[in-house]
C-alpha cells in the first residue's frame, strides 16, 4: 500500500457477509467543510449488514439505493489527518467521532475516510476509540427515542424489549440515568448483564410471556418487532408511548384499540448528544458493552455474528492494532 491507498472493504454485489472484501482502495481527500479522519475503530450496526443485502426487509419503494463498489460502516473513530478547505473547527491529530453520512452514503469500513466536521464531536480522553466508534448510531438512537420522542421524565416506566442489544443497552442506562423505572426484555442469558447496568425488573421472553409481566408502562420502546408483536400493547398504559423498530408490526386497529401513542422517526446527527453520552461513558455512569472486537480484515466474521442475532451490546472493528 501507499500513500495514494489505504485497506478498506468493499461491497460489489448483494448478498451475505461473503459478499465483504477486504482491499486496497484509493484513498479519499477531504473537501471543503470536511476533514480526513484516519480511523481507530469502526462499529457495525443493523443499517450494514441490511444495506449489504440491498435492503430486502423495505418495502421497494422505500428501500434506499446503494452505489456499487460500496464501503459499508457509519460510525467511526480517529484522528484528524487533514483538514479540507475552510475548516476551522478541528486539526491534524484531534481526535473525534460521529456518525458520518448517515443514511446516504457509507464509508467508515476502511483506514481513513472524509467527514463533514458538523457530524463530529471531540473524543474526550476519558475514553478509547473502541468506546467511542461505539457510541453514535446506537447511542443517538437510544437518546433521541427516550428524550426527544418520548420525553421520559424521572419516575416513569420504561420497557425495553430487546435491551441488551446495542440500542437496547444504551438505553437501559440513559433512562436509568434520568430516574426512571426500567424493565428489560432479552433471553435469560442476559439476565445478570441487565441486572448489572441496572434494570428494576428483568423479563425472560423465553419462559415468560411479556404481556402477563408488565402492565402500565409509560412507554414502549420494541426493538425487536416481528410476528405477534401487538401482544406488547398490553403492557403500556393508556395514553403510553410505543416506539417501535418498524411500524409494520403493530396494526392500526389494535394501536387505536390500546389508546396510545406511536412514536419514531430516523436517527439524527447530534454532536450535543454525542458529546453528552461519551462524557456519562467516560464518568462511568453509562458502560460500553463489547460482544466481540475483531479486526477490520475479519468484517465478514463481524457481519456474520450480527445477522445471527441475539447480540449483547456493539460489534467493534479495529482499525489500527
Amino acid at each position: 500500500m501507499n500513500a495514494e491507498t489505504m485497506k478498506a472493504i468493499r461491497i460489489y454485489k448483494e448478498g451475505g457477509p461473503e459478499v465483504l472484501v477486504y482491499e486496497d482502495v484509493p484513498r479519499p481527500t477531504a473537501g471543503p467543510g470536511e476533514v480526513l479522519l484516519r480511523i481507530h475503530a469502526a462499529s457495525i450496526n443493523p443499517a450494514d449488514w441490511r444495506g449489504q443485502r440491498g435492503f430486502p426487509d423495505i418495502p421497494e419503494k422505500f428501500r434506499p439505493r446503494v452505489a456499487r463498489p460500496s464501503i459499508p460502516g457509519f460510525d467511526a473513530s480517529g484522528i484528524v489527518e487533514a483538514a479540507g478547505p475552510g475548516v476551522s473547527e478541528f486539526r491534524e491529530g484531534d481526535a473525534v467521532f460521529g456518525m458520518i453520512r448517515f443514511p446516504e452514503r457509507a464509508s467508515t469500513y476502511a483506514e481513513y475516510t472524509t467527514a463533514p466536521v458538523t457530524q463530529l464531536a471531540r473524543k474526550p480522553a476519558t475514553i478509547d476509540h473502541l468506546q467511542a466508534a461505539a457510541i453514535p448510531m446506537a447511542g443517538l438512537t437510544a437518546w433521541q427515542e427516550l428524550f426527544d420522542q418520548a420525553n421520559l421524565q424521572a419516575g416513569q416506566t420504561v420497557l425495553i424489549n430487546g435491551a441488551a442489544g446495542g440500542v437496547g443497552h444504551f438505553a437501559v442506562q440513559l433512562a436509568k440515568v434520568r430516574g426512571a423505572r426500567v424493565i428489560g426484555v432479552a433471553s435469560g442469558r442476559h439476565a445478570d448483564f441487565l441486572r448489572d447496568l441496572g434494570v428494576d425488573q428483568f423479563i425472560d421472553y423465553t419462559t415468560t410471556p411479556v404481556e402477563q409481566a408488565a402492565r402500565d408502562v409509560d412507554l414502549l420502546i420494541d426493538m425487536v418487532g416481528g410476528a405477534n408483536s401487538d401482544r406488547l400493547l398490553a403492557t403500556l398504559r393508556r395514553g403510553g408511548t410505543l416506539i417501535p423498530v418498524n411500524f409494520n408490526y403493530y396494526t392500526p386497529e389494535r394501536v387505536a384499540e390500546a389508546g396510545v401513542l406511536v412514536k419514531g422517526k430516523r436517527v439524527q446527527v447530534d454532536v450535543g448528544q454525542l458529546a453528552e453520552i461519551a462524557r456519562l461513558v467516560g464518568e462511568g455512569r453509562v458502560r460500553v458493552a463489547f460482544e466481540t472486537i475483531l479486526p477490520l480484515a475479519e468484517a465478514r466474521k463481524a457481519h456474520e455474528i450480527a445477522e445471527a442475532g441475539h447480540v449483547r451490546g456493539k460489534i467493534v472493528l479495529r482499525v489500527i492494532e
